[in-house]
């Protein structure tokens, strides 16, 4: 199954080259970070991101990765990896349909490797100059792996796939030239688990392309293994480099 996911998340993305390749550029940015998380891990970690999109008329595909690693008096103990791909395409000013495929491995989590790959629909519900809102939801099919436990009791670890939604929301504001707010939450549901994620930051601008960003992550959830708590939270300050624009 992890192949299968690995073939529909490069055909996804594959056919967004394809799509977008007559026109637009590719835009983005990429993220430096430092910060504090608490949960099934207290540390100081270290983050790099990249985020990248095109806009090609009707189809816009996108690409997100985020690497964390942390270490606590010289011992690992942040090692996480997500990756996600998009392609979205337009029906009208304000609704659209969007294929998603999104991959996740922590190393310091219950969960080996947690997949999710679909395809549904959005809508704008605000999009004016300053002001951005988006709504997203999508049936699809969710993939966890879990670890081997040792203690208290032995667990094997084991492949669980069931059939999930996803819902976001994504919300920006310009409060000037110099400073935005963005809020992005989404909420994966199934049967064996619900994950629910909330990203709140604030960027402000610094000189040219370089901006400062705070940011506050929270994620949640509902049945993770034996041993392992419900929530984690990241606070991170982290330096922006924008290019493309």
């Amino acid at each position: 199954m992890k192949f299968r996911v690995l073939m529909a998340a490069a055909a996804l993305l594959s056919f967004a080259g394809i799509a977008s390749a007559q026109k637009g550029a590719w835009i983005g940015e990429g993220t430096f970070g430092a910060g504090v998380s608490t949960g099934n891990t207290e540390t100081r970690d270290l983050a790099a991101g990249l985020k990248l999109s095109r806009d090609s008329g009707m189809w816009r595909p996108s690409v997100e990765l985020l690497a964390d690693y942390g270490e606590t008096d010289g011992t690992e103990t942040r090692n996480r990896i997500f990756a996600a791909g998009q392609i979205d395409r337009d029906f009208s000013e304000r609704a659209y349909g969007f294929g998603r495929v999104s991959h996740e491995r922590d190393a310091f989590s219950g969960f080996e490797s947690r997949s999710f790959v679909g395809a549904g629909v959005g809508y704008r519900v605000i999009a004016a100059d300053l002001t951005s809102w988006a709504l997203e939801a999508a049936p699809g099919l969710k993939i966890d792996e879990t670890r081997d436990i040792a203690t208290p009791v032995a667990i094997p670890g084991s492949t669980e796939e069931s059939f999930a939604v996803i819902g976001s929301s994504k919300f920006a504001h310009a409060f000037n030239d110099n400073v935005r707010l963005t809020n992005d939450t989404s909420v994966i549901y199934a049967e064996t688990s619900t994950q629910i994620g909330n990203s709140l930051a604030i960027t402000s601008a610094l000189s040219g392309a370089l901006s400062a960003r705070f940011s506050f992550d929270v994620r949640y959830d509902t049945e993770p293994p034996a041993g392992f708590e419900q929530t984690d939270t990241i606070t991170r300050v982290s330096l922006v480099y924008a290019f493309g624009k």
